[in-house]
């Protein structure tokens, strides 16, 4: 069900201009809601030039956003078009969002694992932004398969399978397309309020009952700072909640890829052999990350007494098969060719391939996870415009990790593009990318810490900002 509201301002005639909200977020002011609705509602509809909404996002990102204006910028750009009502379908709702990393495919997992366990998973995701894969991207390397969905159809596929994987409408949440597409191409990714009010204005407009949230941080994470991503993950939980969204956050590490691939379509043969029970080395840190996520779904949507017994129910899902079917259900619902999972690795076809060998022996005692995005983005599976089209098959493959003594000579990763004149910069960034050391480092936990609404309350009003 669609449901529309009115926009405030178009009940009423306003006296403001956009270049007054401009010199109002340089000047270190405090935005009031009403003028934070009209700045969204007048960048949905087209009113203001790129330019000046751009003016103000790197505003924003220079002088902060307080959490009154982050709160209002989420429910105006929630509020932005219209809102899917998913509570007639009679089961509760849940999603998960990661902030974004390298190799990061859990949301293949989980969705699937909590629609096989009786929940319905409304996924609404974005394209790749800045040195991330976009989760769009990397579905729509399989043949067929249809991001953009209507409203109705999305329901559909829910009502059908349990879980739907799409883009935003024109008619849902316009407001952060603009914007979103903007702070990709001018620098301004990198603010808490703006990332808290994309992320959480589109799962808000997705009628959700509960939300998980991965919260990358380290090298490879818009907010590489632990205190930083810390601030994020509370603001972004207290302002669900403030929104009525049961939420938590957990803050886990990218400092290394996650799994062993990075690209589009080698991401998804990951997924998949995870999702038929397969435990392939080098994919053990995204099956743990993904069973812990989805426990949280799964207790956050009743199905658990606890996120450790939804665990249990989430690697159950997988060793079953039941979460595989879910999944090849919701590709051919939304018009992809389930055959090319017959034969996975033939489908595979970059127009070339390089392995990487070791330069030296030793422990790679650190990756600098940004660099290695970046290199990904270089072979093809990224983009520098956002018009420009993507290589399906190119990517990263990693055969070493964080931890792992390598032999020189040795392949420590093999680079997938459209043609060998890519692979010069990608290998460049690869090799600065990865260091090699005497000493094993000491291991870092996947998960750090878990946010509530009571923790990130308090932490929010220790925080300095």
């Amino acid at each position: 069900m669609i449901e529309r509201r009115a926009h405030p301002a178009d009940s009423q005639p306003s006296a403001m201009h956009m270049i007054d909200l401009i010199r109002k977020k340089r000047d270190g002011l405090v935005m009031t809601a009403r003028e934070i609705e009209f700045l969204v509602h007048g960048s949905a509809r087209g009113i203001f030039p790129p330019e000046q909404i751009s003016a103000w996002l790197m505003a924003a990102l220079l002088r902060g956003l307080t959490r009154e204006e982050t709160h209002a910028l989420t429910i105006a750009m929630r509020d932005s078009g219209a809102r899917f009502d998913p509570s007639h379908l009679g089961k509760f709702t849940v999603d998960k969002h990661s902030t974004g990393g390298v190799g990061d495919k859990t949301s293949f997992l989980v969705a699937p694992i909590a629609a096989a366990c009786g929940l319905v998973v409304p996924m609404i995701s974005g394209r790749a932004l800045g040195h991330t894969g976009g989760t769009l991207d990397k579905l729509e390397s399989i043949p067929g398969y249809r991001t953009s969905l209507s409203m109705p159809e999305f329901e559909r596929v829910l009502a059908y399978c349990g879980c739907s994987i799409v883009s935003q409408t024109p008619d849902l949440v316009p407001a952060d397309r603009v914007l979103y597409d903007l702070r990709d191409r001018t620098g301004t990714v990198e603010s808490p309020g703006l990332i808290c009010a994309s992320i959480l204005s589109k799962k808000l407009a997705a009628g959700l009952n509960g939300l998980v949230l991965d919260v990358k941080t380290g090298s490879g994470a818009f907010m590489r700072r632990q205190q930083d991503a810390e601030y994020l993950a509370a603001l972004l939980v207290a302002t669900a909640e403030a929104a009525g969204t049961r939420t938590v956050a957990l803050l886990t590490d990218m400092g290394q890829p996650l799994g062993r691939m990075a690209g589009n379509w080698i991401e998804i043969v990951e997924s998949m052999q995870l999702l038929r029970g397969e435990q392939p080395r080098g994919s053990e840190d995204l099956r743990e990350l993904s069973l812990i996520l989805a426990g949280w779904m799964l207790f956050l949507g009743g199905k658990a007494d606890s996120p450790q017994a939804g665990q249990l129910k989430a690697s159950a899902a997988l060793n079953d098969g039941s979460a595989e079917r879910v999944f090849l259900q919701m590709v051919e619902a939304q018009g992809g060719d389930i055959s090319v999972f017959e034969k996975m690795q033939s489908f595979h076809r970059p127009g070339a391939r390089l392995d990487v060998m070791a330069w030296d022996s030793g422990f790679i005692s650190k990756m600098d996870t940004t660099m290695l995005g970046w290199a990904v983005q270089r072979l093809g599976a990224g983009r520098v415009r956002a018009s420009e089209p993507l290589d399906p098959h190119a990517g990263i493959e990693f055969h070493a990790h964080r931890g792992d003594w390598v032999e020189q000579g040795q392949p420590i990763a093999t680079l997938y593009a459209t043609r060998p004149g890519l692979f010069s910069e990608p290998e460049g960034l690869l090799r600065s990318a990865i260091r090699l050391s005497n000493l094993q480092p000491k291991p870092v936990e996947l998960v750090s810490r878990v946010w509530t609404r009571t923790n990130a309350e308090a932490h929010l009003r220790n925080a300095l900002r």
